[in-house]
């Protein structure tokens, strides 16, 4: 849920059609020992003692792969925390990076469809996995997902997360929301790129795998 205003985002200012399924592209800022809370400041998730841990790892090779992952055009999946806490910062910024997310249509996880004012937006609907298939399947741009730690679970379960863009930064934080969390199912993730920035940021793409396979180092090697 980072939220510095750096970076080359571009204004959703034409319609731009995707393909019959659009890709769903999660991106992280992520510690060493996994925790996604509060990255971009203070206050931007509650009370969270370490508020603001990713902004000195903040650098143009991370910038330039977020944009590269986000494209011109997107749209993005929400849980309703994050959306709440971005609907209550962006709609206030300006600039290239807050014209693209407030114009983004927003696909959200909430009980509480009545109260989503900072559109366009759309409710997933009572059954979040079957939303999430209707948007997948609905023309339109690549779809974003950034922190909503209760949703990314259920898009690697259905396997319908595309790619996985994770930055990890140099620091242990101890507590706080994990992008891993004891819902996430076993999985493998096939790495697709990696790269280090001289910030000490590893950028990875990961793009989902199989299930988990085991061995044992006993064995002898076929």
């Amino acid at each position: 849920m980072f939220t510095g205003k750096e970076g080359m985002f571009q204004a959703r200012d034409i319609p731009v059609e995707g393909d019959a399924l659009r890709k769903i592209r999660i991106i992280e800022h992520i510690s060493l020992d996994g925790v996604i809370q509060a990255p971009g400041g203070p206050k931007e998730d509650g009370d969270y003692p370490y508020g603001g841990w990713a902004v000195p790892y903040a650098d143009q090779a991370a910038g330039e792969a977020i944009n590269a992952a986000h494209g011109k055009v997107f749209d993005l999946l929400l849980g309703r925390r994050t959306y709440d806490i971005w609907s209550d910062y962006w709609p206030k910024e300006d600039g290239p990076m807050a014209n693209s997310l407030n114009a983004a249509t927003k696909y959200v996880a909430t009980h509480r469809p009545e109260s989503l004012g900072w559109g366009p937006v759309e409710n997933l609907g009572p059954e979040v996995v079957a939303g999430i298939r209707r948007i997948k399947a609905k023309s339109g741009p690549d779809v974003i997902v950034w922190g909503s730690s209760t949703l990314t679970p259920v898009l690697l379960e259905h396997r319908l997360a595309d790619e996985v863009l994770l930055l990890v930064c140099p620091v242990l934080l101890g507590t706080g929301k994990r992008f891993f969390s004891d819902a996430a199912p076993p999985r493998e993730l096939a790495l697709v790129s990696t790269k280090a920035a001289s910030s000490g940021v590893v950028i990875s793409t990961y793009t989902p795998g199989g299930h988990v396979r085991t061995g044992s180092f006993d064995e002898e090697p076929a």
